[in-house]
């Protein structure tokens, strides 16, 4: 049999995951042409087909999700040994990555900003995404994270509690606190699980409330159909309070409402740039407004 290295097995691996050629391209960021010829090559020397190649993509064997295992394995086994070793820095210098959501490092840009003034020698990336990312695959090494439960994998620190309610404009919402008599920003049926999940809600608490308008994901351009008095919809108070044109319509949804977590992987912790930055923001943000203490 072949001796399969690790590039091999980052290859299975990310044709397994993707289900794609081009999807894998992207992730190993090769060429289109080099993750074909590299499967053929893997494929040929075992003697053995790893994928079925359907209209659909590729659809692993019995023997492709063996060696899609065995990559799992490795690449989990590579990654420890890296943030063991990454763990053992010295000063608080180098490459630090960290994912949060949008509104969020909106709402605390002034602590970044303040965090990379007292840290010029730590390069900062930060991610913003409402995907999960992956700590454990060092796709970012902190997470600035709203969860009322965190990983038990991962170690952190409680550092607020972000709430919500339904915002509108002044000259939209009047009096009226019916949330039934306003119109309603709505997302993209595309967007099935936050789709849904508003549909819900609104026929609990808004039964035969109009939708004026739906909208993906962008912050931006929620924000704008809410300055523009098109609808209401929810917010993070967060966000929401920090617009004059905007009042809350109702209660704060306490349903709703998370707790924020500054997370990292345990070998990490240590880290003397993860420790600068987990103390820097944990500080900032338990006395920042919109959140309350945890």
């Amino acid at each position: 049999m072949h001796d399969m290295d690790w590039d091999d097995l980052r290859m299975v691996l990310a044709v397994g995951r993707c289900g794609t050629l081009s999807g894998a391209t992207v992730s190993l960021r090769v060429a289109h042409t080099t993750v074909g010829r590299r499967l053929d090559r893997i494929e040929r020397d075992l003697g053995v087909r790893l994928f079925d190649r359907t209209p659909d993509g590729f659809a692993p064997t019995d023997a492709g999700v063996e060696i899609i295992a065995l990559a799992e394995r490795t690449e989990a086994a590579v990654l420890e040994a890296e943030t063991r070793v990454r763990g053992r820095d010295a000063a608080p210098d180098g490459p630090l990555r960290v994912t949060t959501l949008d509104f969020l490092l909106e709402a605390h840009a002034g602590v970044f900003a303040s965090f990379c003034a007292d840290h010029p020698d730590i390069q900062l990336t930060v991610s913003v995404t409402e995907e999960e990312v992956s700590l454990f695959r060092r796709e970012a090494d902190v997470a600035l994270r709203m969860t009322n439960r965190p990983p038990t994998t991962l170690v952190g620190r409680k550092v607020g509690r972000v709430e919500f309610a339904v915002y509108g404009h002044r000259d939209l919402v009047g009096s009226t606190q019916d949330w039934s008599a306003l119109p309603w920003l709505h997302w993209d049926e595309k967007l099935e699980h936050l789709s849904r999940w508003l549909d819900g809600f609104l026929a609990e608490h808004a039964p035969g409330a109009r939708i004026a308008l739906r909208l993906g994901e962008s912050t931006l351009a929620r924000r704008s159909a809410l300055l523009a008095g098109i609808g209401v919809h929810p917010l993070s108070t967060l966000e929401g309070d920090r617009f004059p044109e905007l009042v809350r319509v109702g209660p704060v949804l306490d349903a709703f409402s998370r707790d924020l977590w500054l997370l990292t992987l345990p070998a990490l912790r240590r880290t003397r740039r993860v420790r600068a930055f987990v103390d820097h923001v944990g500080r900032a943000l338990r006395g920042s407004a919109g959140s309350s203490p945890g």
